[in-house]
């Protein structure tokens, strides 16, 4: 399709047959070598191409370098949090296999009013201790959710693990539950901030840099492992089965359920531009910002 490109989506079966109509008859085994000779070997499309490059894209990877070096080594908590795929409860088939005695029959068709709702994994990766904590919800998600998820974690492992510590760095996507452009989040932000006592200190991604967020490459992947090829009959099944991911070198995944409801189309208060004492950062303040508590 593009000048000096060779591709084919063709089996060697119907390229000899081919040949064969076109005058020029050709085995399999005489289609395969051809192939191999003008390097044409079966290669899958890979998602390589970014959509954009924002101006700021190095600036705020450097930026973001300083602030991790700082809070580290400083003993503060830094935490990498997003969002993972959201699965189906009920007797649907995933992705992978399983050792089994006999053949695991699941449903056709992922119909989710089949099932028994959709369980969506909201983590954290604590990066200094190389630990994962999963609250799992069945709502929506929401930037509710995804303050309590903080909230929790902090509550259950974090001032625990830094009983001394006043601040806290949240690494994360510049969309979704925490986009860096919807008050809601920032309101949320506040108040998880006031209820904590924590100088709460937001870090976004550039846009399209997703995945370089730890959490990315960190946590998630060995969770999918984790969970390869296992029906989600239940909520108690994910979360059993998201506790087993391991790595050789020591990550521990800690899974919770939050039995919250968060509605969606929530707007902030109408005073909150006001009255809310986030601080922004006079170097790209749009990606860079504290939740300060009112009482701090």
């Amino acid at each position: 399709m593009r000048e000096g490109v060779l591709w084919t989506n063709l089996s060697r079966r119907e390229i000899s047959r081919r040949l064969a109509e076109m005058g020029s008859p050709a085995s399999r085994h005489t289609v395969r070598k051809l192939l191999k000779k003008h390097g044409l070997g079966q290669r899958k499309a890979r998602k390589k191409k970014s959509l954009g490059n924002h101006p700021d894209r190095d600036a705020q990877f450097q930026n973001i370098a300083k602030l991790k070096a700082a809070y580290q080594n400083a003993g503060d908590p830094v935490i990498s949090m997003d969002t993972k795929k959201k699965e189906l409860i009920g007797n649907f088939a995933r992705e992978g296999h399983t050792y089994t005695q006999t053949q695991v029959d699941t449903l056709d068709h992922d119909f989710p009013s089949a099932g028994e709702g959709k369980v969506i994994p909201h983590g954290l990766y604590d990066l200094a201790r190389n630990e994962g904590y999963v609250h799992l919800n069945t709502s929506h998600d929401t930037s509710e959710f995804c303050c309590d998820s903080v909230a929790h974690g902090w509550q259950q492992h974090g001032c625990t693990h830094y009983p001394n510590a006043r601040r806290l760095l949240l690494l994360c996507d510049g969309g979704g539950s925490n986009a860096s452009n919807r008050h809601v989040f920032k309101e949320a932000l506040q108040k998880l901030a006031d209820r904590l006592g924590l100088d709460i200190r937001i870090a976004h991604y550039p846009p399209y840099c997703s995945k370089h967020n730890p959490i990315e490459h960190r946590l998630f992947p060995h969770i999918t492992r984790a969970c390869r090829g296992v029906v989600f009959h239940s909520l108690t099944i994910a979360k059993q089965f998201m506790e087993k991911a391991k790595t050789n070198t020591g990550l521990n995944v800690t899974v919770d359920i939050l039995t919250g409801v968060y509605a969606t189309g929530k707007k902030c208060a109408t005073d909150f531009l006001k009255t809310m004492t986030i601080a922004f950062d006079d170097y790209l303040p749009r990606w860079n910002y504290r939740a300060i508590p009112k009482d701090y």
